[in-house]
C-alpha cells in the first residue's frame, strides 16, 4: 500500500524504533473481525452452529477474527441477518469495555453511527437501562436505527440531533458518554486504502477542532462522578492526546482515569509536559493487534443540574387491550413496559426516558405493531428484539439450508400444516431471523423489502 509521505513524515517520529515495522504491517491485509451479539446468542452457541473459523482477538471476548481471508459478503450471512454478530473492527470494541457499563446505566453515544458500539454497550447493559444513540446525519441516523433493529436492543433512543442542542436538553441525566469522535480516520488505511487518498494535514487539524467542540458539548450531559470516554480511529496526536490535554486544561472538574484493560500501549509520553496523567489513555495499533484506536477515560468531579422532566407515560386503556389482544396469540411473555401508539405505530417504551420535546427522535423503544386500516399486525422490530423460547408459533429454516437464502430473498416457504397465524422464523432453533404468516402449509414472509439480499 502506498502511504501518503506527509503522512509517513510524520508518523515516523511518534514510532521511533518501530517505524520500519509500523510501516510493514502495511503489506498485509488486515483479517476481518465480528463481535458475537450476546443480546440474542450465547457465544457457547454461536461457535456451535457458525461455519466461519474464528479465534478470539484477545481484546473483547466476545470479539473474534475470522481467520480465513477468502471469507466475503459476510451481510449476505443469515446469521447475520439474524443479528447473531455485528462486523467490527478489534481494536474499536476497546472504548466500550473502557466505559465500564454497568447493568442500570443510562448511557449516551453521541455519534453513533453506523451503530457498532451503541449495540455494543447495549449488550453490556443486558436490558437494562438506557442507550441514547445519536447521530446528526439523518441518513447515518437511519442505518443506526437499521442496526439497532438488527441486533435486537430493546431499551433505546435513536435521534438525530446536534450535540449542542443534545446535550444542553439533556444535561445532568447519563451515568456514562461515549464520545467516539469523526476523525481522519487513519487507523483504517489497511481496512480502506482509499482513505489514504482524503488524509492531509490541513484535514486532520480541522478534525481536531471539530473534536474539541463536540467533547465541549459532551461534558454537559454528565452527571457527577459520571465517565466520558473519548475515542478516535486515527494516529494523529492532534486529535487525540492534544485534544485531552486541551479539554482538562479548560475544564478542572474532569481528571484523566486509569483504563484497567491491558490491551494495546500507554498514550505518547511527549505530552507529560501537558498533563502527566496523559499516559493514562490507550492506543492501539497495527503492532498490537488491532487497526488503529486512542480512547480516553475522564471522569467529572463536578455536579450539573438535570435540568429535564421524566418522561410523561401515556397509559391508553384502548391501546393497551389491542396490542394484549394481538400477542397472547403470538408471545408467551406478557409485554409489561409502557406501549403507546404514534401515528399508526405501536411502540414498546423502556423505562426511565426524559421529557423527549423538542429533540429529533428517530425511534423509541421497539416499534411493536402498525395499523394496518382494518387490522393490526406485528412488525419485524418486535420478533428481532425477541428469543425463540418467547414466540408461540416457529419455523425453523435450518432444517433445509436453502430455505434460509429463500427467506431473505422475500420467498415464500412451505411449512407443516399445523401452523397458523404469525410465526417467528428462526435458525437451528437458536436465533430469531424474523417473521411470516402461516395459512394451510404455506409462509407468506413478512422480511422487510430493504433488507432482503437481492443475489
Amino acid at each position: 500500500m502506498k502511504l501518503p509521505e506527509n503522512f509517513k513524515n510524520k508518523i515516523r517520529k511518534y514510532f521511533k524504533d518501530e517505524y520500519e515495522n509500523f510501516l510493514r504491517m502495511y503489506d498485509y491485509s488486515p483479517l476481518k473481525s465480528i463481535r458475537v451479539n450476546a443480546l440474542k446468542i450465547s457465544i457457547k452457541n454461536f461457535l456451535e452452529i457458525s461455519d466461519l473459523k474464528l479465534k478470539n482477538t484477545g481484546i473483547s471476548e466476545n470479539g473474534f477474527f475470522i481467520e480465513d481471508k477468502s471469507v466475503k459478503n459476510i451481510g449476505y450471512m443469515p446469521l447475520h441477518h439474524a443479528g447473531a454478530f455485528y462486523v467490527q473492527e478489534a481494536s474499536a470494541m476497546a472504548p466500550v469495555l473502557a466505559l465500564d457499563v454497568e447493568k442500570g446505566d443510562k448511557v449516551l453515544d453521541l455519534c453513533a453511527a453506523p451503530g457498532g458500539k451503541s449495540t455494543q454497550i447495549a449488550a453490556s447493559l443486558k436490558g437494562s437501562g438506557l442507550i441514547w444513540a445519536n447521530e446528526v446525519i439523518k441518513s447515518r441516523g437511519n442505518i443506526l436505527l437499521s442496526n439497532i433493529e438488527r441486533m435486537g436492543v430493546k431499551n433505546a433512543v435513536v435521534s438525530s440531533c446536534s450535540p449542542e442542542v443534545l446535550c444542553e436538553r439533556l444535561s445532568g441525566f447519563f451515568d456514562k458518554v461515549l464520545v467516539d469522535a469523526p476523525c481522519s480516520g487513519e487507523g483504517m488505511f489497511r481496512k480502506n486504502p482509499e482513505a489514504c487518498l482524503e488524509w492531509s494535514n490541513e484535514h486532520v487539524l480541522s478534525c481536531a477542532k471539530r473534536q474539541k467542540i463536540i467533547l465541549n458539548c459532551a461534558k454537559e450531559a454528565l452527571k457527577e462522578n459520571g465517565i466520558l470516554v473519548y475515542s478516535t480511529c486515527t494516529f494523529s496526536p492532534e486529535e487525540n492526546e492534544e485534544v485531552i490535554c486541551d479539554f482538562i486544561k479548560k475544564n478542572d472538574d474532569f481528571e484523566l482515569v486509569d483504563i484497567k484493560y491491558d490491551f494495546g500501549r500507554p498514550a505518547l509520553k511527549d505530552y507529560i509536559h501537558q498533563n502527566n496523567d496523559i499516559i493514562k489513555a490507550r492506543r492501539i495499533t497495527p503492532l498490537d493487534g488491532g487497526e488503529g484506536h486512542f480512547f480516553a477515560k475522564l471522569r467529572k468531579k463536578s455536579y450539573t443540574e438535570c435540568i429535564t422532566k421524566p418522561y410523561k407515560y401515556k397509559y391508553d386503556k384502548k391501546v393497551q387491550s389491542k396490542i394484549a389482544d394481538l400477542f397472547k396469540g403470538i408471545s408467551f411473555k406478557e409485554l409489561t413496559d409502557p406501549i403507546e401508539m404514534v401515528g399508526d405505530k405501536y411502540l414498546l417504551l423502556p423505562e426511565g426516558l426524559p421529557d423527549l420535546k423538542g429533540i429529533n427522535i428517530l425511534r423509541t423503544g421497539v416499534l411493536l405493531a402498525e395499523d394496518k386500516k382494518s387490522r393490526i399486525e406485528p412488525c419485524h422490530a418486535f420478533f428481532m428484539a425477541s428469543k425463540p423460547e418467547d414466540i408461540i408459533n416457529k419455523f425453523n429454516l435450518s432444517d433445509f439450508i436453502e430455505n434460509e437464502f429463500k427467506f431473505l430473498k422475500g420467498e415464500e416457504l412451505m411449512v407443516p400444516e399445523g401452523l397458523k397465524g404469525f410465526t417467528a422464523v428462526t435458525l437451528h432453533n437458536k436465533i430469531v431471523l424474523g417473521f411470516g404468516k402461516c395459512k394451510n402449509g404455506i409462509l407468506k414472509n413478512k422480511y422487510p423489502k430493504g433488507l432482503r439480499n437481492k443475489k
